[in-house]
């Protein structure tokens, strides 16, 4: 018979993955390729997987290689593609990549005048922040940063809570496959990891128990503190690292930075963008207006000729809208000229004064930002860097050496040397004579002059006493520079005319180190249009004023700030023909930005290359400048400057003179605003769709400028959303309800919504409130409304197909309120017209088919979840043929499942149930729905499992668990069957256990030892647990009907209530067949069984689990515990009454063993006969002696086998009362009679000991000192008193008993052993002459005494009485008299009046006790005849035999 058991569940992956192979089925429910996020049925039956698709948008895109955008823009074929193609093949691709890059570089210089010269739009502030997304590779850093604080390998202290919560996050979330397929589709950013963590952990601080002075706040802020310590990002950026302009995703863009953005979305070269930026003169803001109203007056005669020829105009829903379209258009054209007239003219040039350059962000100017008008650079320098961030700290290290061709001086004369740098102290070296001129004395200088003069100069010591300066002799100005020679040089030293020393020379070394920001110096021509302006030699130094900010300064000497400087932020430097026309220099190259160029020269080639090479670090610039292979000069700068540019703009010209008015700028937007989304979303924000400030303000210009009617706009983002949607991106519903609705509005002929695009982009989750467009467009064309309708088709499929597959598509409710979005979007998608709202029950009807379908996609896939896992558990080797799975592996394979089933729908009611909070009842048939699919499998494998085995209850628990605490599936379809399949088996697990309980008390109560185990014995020890275990067992079923569960309780309780009466009666009965076992001969050596013992404790072990097996909650609902009860306390009681009674009896063969010894019983005069001449009984007092040590075994017993105390109290209480009764009956009835020395002795020691053992027991004293027990108290008071005087004539008799016998022959022993260690010790004395040393006493009480008697007498030993006291320090010759005259009086009793008169006086001074005592001593002296003439052997064996 199998055991009760409960299952241990372990917390499964909630968050498990399910395998992509499963989606490979035939459902057109099923994402194809895998996992994804926001995906959607494709139009084309292509499967695309994620990272497919991701590599298609993503690729070439990254911040090495920013101009490609992806595949679109300028592929590079591969190599196996290339050999497979025709020659014919190839040219047309080369074609096809060639009219790929005219249009995008046409659209490039649309977007140029859009961004140079903005009228119509503003870039939004309040835009919604967009958090950084978690790709592939951080979501693997993040799982390994969790990994690793779970190891233990990090330093952040924790708690086992943290501990438990962070494990929990990881299992559940980290590691999902659905969190890896959100990852993918670029909609998980690093907030909402963080926001997962916080509401998890909220759920469990819930549930933590207040503690006094920490606060649930102070709890969740420490936590989340924890969680950004382990996730915060290794790779901090540096303090003023420039940003590069993928991650200006929230902020407000610049020119510049819009000009690098859109190069990158494009796909444009930094050299394209400068050539065009300055061919189309976008610094100069008249050129730019003049463009503009050019572009308008084209406009005007456009919509002039399409009124003249109707067949101009698109195609339009009606045919009234063609006036309607040309008065649009003109007032289209009106507002872009009042936008126009209302700017200043000089709006370039007072707005870029205004304009800042922001902090310096991370990549070069090449790669990054590009500058603007050349008004702006101007301004910029002075803005962005002033003379003082250029300034440069040189360390000048000066040491004089040795001085030659010194004539002026005597060879004794002392000499020195000074130096100096510029202004700066002086320093001298050390004096030596002239003879000897050598130093080796270094002066440490420091200056920020970039041309310093170092000075040394000679000096002689004057030798007039009045003399106040030395005479100089020489001196040496140095102009060193950090590329001068460091090694020692001889200069020739300045001395005055006529000196002598006309050859003299200083060897000098000069060291000027480099600063660590000076990358380059030395001379150069230069000759620029803003710096510069004269072609001439200048010293110029190129600093680095910050990681990716440089400036070419020129200085003149001896001073700190240059005279002039130009910041290389967007320029670009390569080598150019020499000019003919400048005198000096003879290798060029010049620097070139938009608006700006600076021409360079220098005398030698290689200086040329190191400058040039200098040059292109600093800048940053993709193109790397060749050197040219001919430096020939040509006759005329300009003439070689035009070729220069005009080479550079090969093939620009069309571009930049191309009419506007005659592109198609719908489809140029259309490819502008594609290109835009394929790098927003590539970008490192989760930006779900959503456009920068940046690119939203370009493309609202650009729609402004060139008339893009704004639904066709719409139209477009909405198929580039769709595009990305069905690719498995993540877009934000939130953003296509808003571009639907636009366009819903402009095709039904509604007031329209305004744009989200602009104004409300910061609004996302306000409501779309209707407001008539600004622009007053009414016309519908036929292009638009069919695009509308397809779009509208596409997005009902695809918003039905998120529905459906909404855990995954949304996974933990990610992106937050997506899913709620969602459905408001299919509502709007479902109506008519924009202002006709929708039936509900037609919303209802999609919601419900679309859940019903999402029952069957989850079930499918976590189904194959649990054999995946199952597989990993319990792997097979691979097997031919049809692989048989047993029914047990099958039943744990559906556990398995069912707790995946319940994690999921706590999932769906946690991250969903809000989201679907207006349609909540068919999210709950969703449920029952999933639940019914998974009856039909549960069905299949309970019914294959053998009969009577019970391995399914922890799948019920598990269930009814779940359902029980759901108030909407609680009692419901599934619940109601699994109750119906499970009661059955509850009942006959309920009559098979009670069949074994039966069997099993029967069998062990046959088989009992009664050995004591537990509580109890071996039998009542399993009973009582099985019992606890079936109905814990049946109490954590939980069982959800009250009537068929009260019932289970109700006979259960009856179970319980018949076990243990029959344990009861069982027990019993052999209880008192083990009290009727005889006791042995002498009754005293009787011990209590421990198997009685046992008996007691499993009748009270019942009566403590009675209350818990017989009761509900401690109540007696059905009153089967005080049935049970009475018959414990009866059983209980009955079996205390016997066990005393036995004890008693013991007691009762004692005294009946000392009735012999009654007066006036021929038995009793022999016995007294015999024991006066030869002790045949012994006396009394060993007799007693056994009685009291029975008690005392007997007591041990009890106490320390019964395990209930009081029980134990009440028996030493009974037993006491009893035994008083006993000794008060047998003394009652010799009132008459006189106890015998014997009787009275034995007594005496018994009613002693039994009070004080029975007081150590707990009894109270009441109890102890009752009525009974005085009487027998005073009794023996005088009993003994009156023994005393009958052994007081015996003494005068000069009869000694066998214990004076033996107590005097051990005293004489050890008398002897004493002399003869006094006669050695007078020996020693007499020698020493010392005093003797005093004679320790030996007792002589060779009694044998209980354990308890022992401690007294050695007490009393060890502290002897003060007369005992005064004895021993009386003299030895005192001492031995008196001994001497006490042996007298006992030995042959030679004065026989001396025991009366010790007797008188004992009893005139101790009372009776003290002849009672004197009595004793004469009684042991009454066997001293008998032993002489009978024979001690036999007096012995007729003693032992009484």
């Amino acid at each position: 018979m199998l055991e009760p058991s409960s299952s241990e569940e372990e917390d499964d992956d909630i968050g498990s993955s399910f395998n992509s192979g499963f989606n490979g089925g035939s459902s057109h429910l099923e994402p194809p390729g895998g996992v994804h996020q926001n995906g959607g049925p494709p139009r084309v039956p292509s499967p695309m997987s994620v990272d497919g698709s991701m590599a298609k948008i993503g690729g070439g895109r990254g911040q090495e290689n920013r101009g490609r955008v992806d595949g679109r823009g300028s592929p590079s074929p591969s190599l196996v593609s290339e050999k497979t193609l025709t020659e014919a093949e190839l040219q047309e691709k080369q074609q096809k990549e060639e009219e790929e890059r005219k249009t995008r570089i046409q659209l490039y210089v649309f977007v140029l005048r859009a961004i140079a010269y903005p009228f119509n739009a503003k870039q939004p502030n309040d835009m919604t922040k967009r958090h950084q997304k978690v790709t592939k590779e951080g979501l693997e850093k993040l799982r390994a940063k969790v990994d690793s604080f779970l190891k233990g390998e990090t330093q952040i202290p924790c708690d086992e809570a943290f501990q438990n919560a962070v494990h929990s996050y990881n299992d559940i979330f980290l590691k999902s496959e659905r969190v890896t397929g959100l990852v993918n589709g670029g909609g998980l950013s690093q907030h909402d990891c963080r926001d997962v963590f916080k509401h998890q952990i909220e759920k469990r601080i819930r549930t933590i128990p207040e503690i006094d002075g920490l606060s649930k706040d102070t709890v969740m802020t420490s936590w989340l503190a924890k969680y950004d310590a382990i996730t915060k990002d290794d790779e901090q950026r540096r303090p003023g690292q420039r940003l590069p302009t993928a991650m200006l995703g929230n902020e407000v863009m610049t020119k510049e930075q819009l000009y690098d953005l859109f190069q990158q979305i494009l796909n444009i070269k930094k050299f394209e963008h400068q050539l065009l930026y300055n061919a189309m003169q976008l610094d100069s803001m008249d050129e730019q207006a003049a463009a503009i109203r050019r572009e308008l007056d084209a406009r005007r005669e456009k919509v002039a000729m399409m009124e003249k020829d109707r067949r101009l105009m698109p195609k339009f829903v009606l045919k009234d809208m063609e006036g309607l379209y040309i008065e649009e258009m003109n007032a289209a054209i009106n507002l872009l000229k009042g936008n126009l007239e209302s700017l200043p003219v000089q709006q370039g040039a007072a707005k870029e004064g205004k304009i800042k350059f922001g902090k310096i962000k991370p990549g070069r100017s090449q790669s990054s930002l590009s500058r603007g008008a050349p008004d702006e650079a101007d301004d910029s320098h002075v803005a962005q860097l002033s003379k003082s961030d250029v300034v440069l700290t040189f360390q000048i290290e000066v040491v004089v050496l040795e001085v030659r061709n010194l004539k002026s001086v005597p060879p004794n004369r002392i000499i020195y040397c000074t130096m100096e740098v510029g202004n700066s102290d002086k320093l001298a070296t050390d004096q030596v004579e002239a003879s000897k001129p050598y130093w080796d004395t270094q002066g440490d200088f420091s200056t920020t002059h970039c041309l310093p003069v170092v000075k040394v100069k000679l000096y002689s010591e004057n030798p007039g006493m009045l003399s106040l300066d030395d005479k100089e002799l020489g001196k040496v100005v140095i102009n060193p520079t950090p590329l001068s020679s460091k090694a020692p040089e001889w200069y020739k030293a300045t001395v005055s005319k006529g000196s002598q020393d006309q050859e003299l020379k200083i060897k000098v070394a000069v060291r000027m180190d480099k600063p660590m920001n000076m990358k380059h110096c030395g001379y150069l021509y230069a000759m620029g249009k803003t710096v510069w302006k004269k072609w001439k030699k200048r010293y110029f130094v190129l600093v680095q004023v910050s990681q990716y900010t440089f400036a070419i300064c020129s200085y003149k000497e001896k001073k700190s700030d240059p005279s002039e400087m130009l910041q290389l932020d967007g320029y670009t430097v390569d080598y150019i023909e020499p000019a003919g026309d400048l005198e000096g220099g003879k290798f060029f190259f010049n620097t070139v930005r938009e608006g700006d160029s600076v021409l360079f020269a220098t005398e030698d080639e290689q200086d040329s290359h190191n400058w040039v090479m200098a040059f292109y670090r600093a800048t940053g610039q993709a193109h790397k400048p060749a050197p040219p292979v001919t430096t020939a000069k040509t006759t005329s700068l300009n003439k070689n400057q035009g070729d220069a540019d005009r080479a550079r703009k090969h093939g620009m010209e069309e571009y930049i003179a191309a009419d506007p008015i005659d592109f198609d700028h719908h489809k140029l937007f259309s490819k502008l605003q594609c290109l835009s989304l394929d790098w927003r979303l590539g970008d490192p924000f989760a930006s779900l769709g959503w456009f920068t400030p940046g690119q939203v303000y370009v493309l609202d210009e650009f729609c402004a400028r060139y008339g893009v009617r704004g639904c066709y706009r719409h139209l477009c983002y909405l198929s580039d959303l769709l595009d990305k949607c069905e690719k498995h991106t993540v877009i934000d519903p939130t953003l296509i309800h808003f571009s639907y609705a636009y366009c819903a509005s402009h095709v039904h002929g509604n007031s329209v919504p305004a744009n989200p695009l602009g104004e409300q982009f910061a609004t996302p989750d306000k409501c779309i409130e209707e407001s008539t467009r600004p622009d007053g467009v009414g016309t519908v064309t036929q292009e638009e409304k069919e695009k509308f309708q397809e779009i509208k088709e596409r997005l009902r499929v695809q918003l039905e197909y998120q529905l459906t597959n909404f855990r995954f598509c949304f996974p933990f409710g990610r992106p937050e309120g997506a899913l709620k979005s969602t459905l408001s979007l299919l509502e709007r998608v479902l109506m008519k017209d924009i202002s006709t709202p929708v039936p509900q029950n037609e919303v209802r009807s999609v919601i419900k088919k679309s859940l019903e379908n999402a029952a069957l996609v989850n079930y499918e896939r976590l189904s194959e979840e649990a054999r995946i896992e199952a597989d990993l558990a319990n792997p097979q080797e691979d097997m031919v043929g049809e692989v048989i799975i047993p029914p047990a592996r099958k039943l744990e394979d559906l556990i398995r499942l069912a707790d995946l089933c319940v994690d999921l729908l706590r999932q769906n009611e946690e991250f969903y149930a809000e989201a679907f909070a207006w349609f909540s009842d068919l999210l709950v048939e969703h449920s029952e729905i999933f639940w019914s699919l998974f009856a039909v499998d549960m069905d299949s494998v309970l019914s294959e499992q053998p009969p009577d085995t019970w391995d399914s209850f922890p799948l019920f628990q598990i269930l009814n668990d779940y359902l029980r605490a759901d108030d909407n599936l609680k009692n419901g379809k599934f619940h109601q069957h699994l109750r119906e399949i499970f009661a059955p088996q509850v009942v006959r697990y309920v009559d098979l256990m009670e069949s074994s309980i039966a069997q099993s008390i029967h069998k062990g109560f046959e088989k009992e030892k009664w050995e004591i185990k537990g509580n109890g014995c071996a039998t009542s020890e399993d009973l009582f647990w099985k019992l606890d275990a079936l109905q814990s067992f049946i109490r954590d079923l939980h069982w959800p009907d009250p009537e068929f569960g009260n019932h289970l309780n109700q006979r259960l309780k009856m179970m319980a209530c018949d076990m243990i009466e029959s344990c009861i009666q069982r027990t019993y009965n052999c209880f008192e067949m083990q009290l009727k076992k005889g006791i042995l001969l002498n009754p005293t050596d009787y011990v209590l069984p421990s198997e009685i013992c046992a008996m007691v404790n499993v009748v009270l072990d019942a009566k403590n689990q009675s209350l818990k097996l017989c009761a509900v909650d401690g109540v007696d609902v059905h009153k089967y515990h005080t049935k049970i009860d009475d018959m414990i306390e009866k059983t209980s009681a009955n079996m205390r009454i016997q066990l005393v009674g036995k004890l008693v009896s013991v007691l009762d063969k004692t005294l009946s063993k000392l009735g012999a010894y009654d007066e006036g019983s021929m038995m009793g005069s022999f016995l007294s006969f015999a024991n006066k001449k030869i002790n045949v009984t012994g006396t009394g007092t060993d007799l007693g002696k056994s009685y009291v040590s029975f008690v005392r075994i007997n007591m041990d017993t009890v106490t320390k086998r019964i395990a209930d105390d009081l029980w134990v109290l009440n028996v030493m209480e009974k037993w006491y009362i009893d035994q008083v009764e006993l000794l008060s009956k047998w003394l009652t009835e010799r009132l008459d009679k006189s106890l015998h020395p014997y009787q009275c002795t034995c007594l005496a020691h018994i009613v002693k000991k039994i009070y004080t053992e029975y007081e150590l027991q707990g009894l109270e004293e009441d109890r102890l000192q009752c009525g009974q027990y005085q009487a027998i108290e005073q009794r023996m008071a005088t009993e003994e008193a009156t023994c005393a005087l009958t052994n007081a004539e015996a003494t005068e008799n000069g009869e000694d008993s066998d214990d004076e016998k033996r107590k005097k022959s051990v005293q004489k022993s050890k008398m002897k052993k004493e002399e003869s260690r006094e006669d050695g010790a007078k020996v020693q004395r007499q020698s020493s002459k010392a005093p003797p040393p005093p004679v320790r006493e030996e007792s002589s009480d060779t009694e044998v005494d209980s354990e308890d008697e022992k401690p007294k007498k050695q007490k009393a030993k060890a502290k002897p009485k003060p007369k005992e006291k005064e004895k021993q320090q009386q003299p030895p010759s005192q001492t031995g008299k008196d001994e001497s005259d006490f042996d007298s009086i006992e030995d042959g009793g030679k004065i026989p009046m001396a025991a009366a008169g010790a007797v008188k006086d004992a009893l005139a001074t101790g009372g009776v006790d003290k002849v009672a005592d004197i009595g004793k001593e004469s009684v042991a002296q009454a066997g001293k005849m008998l032993t002489k003439g009978i024979g001690g052997f036999a007096g012995k064996a007729f003693g032992s035999f009484f």
